[in-house]
């Protein structure tokens, strides 16, 4: 798992199509997707508004550039475990209370910690926004913790851990994969944290974690709905202008070194009823690739495996009868490191190690002989429809906006995608795919029933 959630570890979200950041108080230049506009308060807080008049509902996000990667040293998962404590009360809001005050007045609200970014999100009506805004805002600055509140909690993010990865060989496979995948990176810890870094979180920790990070400055505010820009900057500036700059927080992660070997892990269980295998390579980024990199690699994922047109489900699904579902998969939205993937899983009966060496020949196929114009058309083609899909969806806007706000992306990212992928040639898939999909530096991950079960 990639995303974690006060309700427990989320599955991995759909490959993200866009990403950006803020400046200025205009909307921005390209307007292709979201029409957002934007501006800054006087503390360094980033705000986008998204204007939609479908209904008279409001979704709100405070997105803050910090996440599990950002954990010190032998205190993983106090990000994620920061995030579970943001609900248990301020000065004026009693523990416990947060969610229960938003639901009173019609609305839902939650709260995700990825590797990047720690996100809170409430949607309501929009004549509620007043409310959530301020509430919002008291939790940046006024948050009380003290062990009569953070040591229980802390039981119930190991309860998290036991249920969604202890008790997942799935997740347990993933969280093995992603240690053996980054060398160095903190890519490699999971989210949640390591169970015996886990049981030492204290309120301290907790504390020390919000007071540095927690502030205006390193925080983007994103609406969506039926407001507009003019309507939140008073209540931005009433609610959220008037906390305190913090200190300037400049992120300072390890690098990659080079990978010179290939990984292959395996986890065998008698929880497990159906055999699954993947390969991931490591892959730049938006914010590393050069060019067209990560767009070409975008639409080489749904060449290879976007849906039962593509290459894999095409060849191991309908004609060769080995796998039930065969896929591709690209991020390129974290900050630091992109990852490139494929997967598949035998049908009944199917010996796994077929459809494995099936996987990789077409792997192979692409990187050979590259793919044509007409699937490079035909990808681009469905990838635009999600595009225009997504300008329908609050959720779709303030989460592609926040997360590519998080992780060093611009506005004009975001509303120039479609544009971006337009243009992707089937030259620059081949070149992508003969960059990335190289024969060193993959990890596989196998996943299998244990022997006599």
């Amino acid at each position: 798992m990639r995303l974690s959630s006060r309700f427990g570890h989320l599955t991995a979200l759909v490959v993200t199509l866009f990403a950006s950041t803020v400046v200025g108080f205009a909307p921005a230049a390209s307007a292709a997707v979201f029409n957002p506009e934007t501006f800054m308060l006087a503390n360094g807080m980033q705000v986008v508004v998204v204007t939609s008049r479908r209904a008279p509902i409001v979704s709100h996000m405070v997105w803050y550039k910090v996440g599990a990667a950002d954990d010190p040293v032998g205190k993983s998962g106090i990000a994620h475990f920061l995030e579970h404590l943001m609900f248990k009360g301020t000065k004026t809001i009693p523990p416990g209370q947060f969610s229960k005050i938003v639901a009173r007045n019609g609305g839902n609200d939650n709260a995700f910690t990825t590797h990047d970014y720690t996100a809170y999100f409430q949607r309501v009506a929009r004549d509620k926004l007043d409310l959530v805004m301020r509430m919002e805002a008291d939790r940046m600055t006024n948050l009380v913790l003290t062990d009569a509140e953070v040591l229980p909690e802390r039981q119930v993010v190991l309860e998290e851990r036991r249920t969604r990865i202890d008790n997942d060989p799935g997740s347990q496979l993933y969280e093995q994969a992603q240690a053996a995948l980054f060398l160095n990176h903190p890519y490699r810890v999971p989210v949640i944290g390591w169970k015996h870094e886990i049981e030492k979180l204290n309120t301290r920790d907790a504390l020390d974690f919000y007071r540095r990070f927690y502030v205006p400055n390193n925080a983007i505010l994103v609406i969506a709905g039926d407001v507009t820009a003019a309507e939140v900057k008073p209540l931005a500036e009433k609610y959220y202008g008037v906390i305190p700059r913090g200190h300037d927080i400049v992120r300072q992660r390890p690098t990659e070194p080079a990978h010179t070997a290939t990984q292959r892990v395996e986890l065998r269980s008698a929880r497990v009823r159906q055999p699954t295998w993947s390969r991931t390579w490591l892959a730049p980024n938006y914010r590393r690739a050069k060019g067209n990199e990560a767009y070409a690699l975008q639409v080489l994922a749904e060449v290879l495996g976007g849906g039962a047109t593509s290459r894999l489900y095409r060849a191991l699904v309908v004609e060769q009868g080995l796998a039930a579902s065969a896929d591709a998969w690209f991020s390129p939205s974290q900050l630091d490191s992109g990852q490139f993937g494929v997967s598949a899983m035998p049908r009944p009966g199917k010996d796994l190690a077929k459809v494995e060496m099936a996987v990789i020949v077409e792997v192979q196929r692409i990187v050979t002989g590259g793919v044509t114009p007409e699937e490079v058309a035909h990808a681009k083609k469905s990838m635009m429809a999600a595009a225009i899909y997504a300008r329908d969806s609050l959720r779709a806007a303030t989460s592609a906006l926040g997360r590519a706000l998080a992780t060093g992306q611009t506005v004009d990212d975001v509303e120039s995608w479609p544009d971006r992928i337009d243009t992707v040639t089937a030259e620059e898939v081949n070149k992508a795919a003969r960059a990335v999909l190289v024969d060193v530096g993959w990890v596989s991950g196998v996943l299998l029933p244990k022997e006599g079960s």
